[in-house]
């Protein structure tokens, strides 16, 4: 029985670090390297992400730096950064390319915290899902008869538990990221 709540302990917060990962990727105000860690760039061919092929840095808190270690590779980060759906310029000078980050408009917040809202539902799903998963697995454990009802009632009342946890851990999440996403 242990075993199958270590499991879901371990896929629940799966959930919670894959909705940060995705809460990471939303724009805010602020000027992050994550804003383009998702961005592919078509790199003589090959499908490559710009930290593989460029040093990525924040000299300030409206300002993304990429400078590509190829000068070939210039024209396909530019390429790349317009063509994702951020919504950015990027300028380039030859040297370096140059991301001003602009101010969002109120509309753009709102709609980039109903993003962070699908989300976190998403993850919800997600926990939800393992919540299922984990009291089957005890419900096939007692119909085996490896455990005892009672113990199958004391573990579905600790998967609910876990459950409660971490949904209470996604709200949370939540919103910390829609008040970062409010904030002028």
């Amino acid at each position: 029985m242990e075993t199958v709540l270590d499991d879901g302990k371990k896929r629940m917060a799966g959930a919670i670090t894959s909705l940060e990962k995705e809460f990471s990727k939303l724009r805010t105000g602020r000027a992050t390297t994550s804003l383009v860690d998702g961005i592919i760039v078509d790199y003589y061919g090959t499908p490559t992400p710009i930290n593989q092929l460029a040093s990525v840095s924040v000299p300030d808190s409206k300002t993304i730096t990429i400078q590509p270690w190829d000068k070939g590779a210039f024209g396909g980060v530019e390429k790349a950064i317009m063509a994702s759906d951020l919504g950015l310029n990027p300028v380039n000078d030859g040297k370096i390319i140059r991301i001003a980050i602009p101010p969002l408009t109120e509309e753009r917040r709102k709609d980039l915290v109903k993003i962070a809202k699908k989300y976190t539902e998403d993850a919800k799903i997600a926990i939800r899902n393992v919540r299922r998963d984990m009291n089957d697995a005890l419900k096939k454990m007692e119909k085996d008869k490896d455990i005892s009802e009672d113990d199958r009632k004391h573990g579905e009342t600790e998967v609910q538990k876990l459950t409660d946890d971490y949904v209470k851990a996604s709200d949370t999440s939540l919103a910390e990221k829609e008040k970062e996403i409010l904030a002028i």
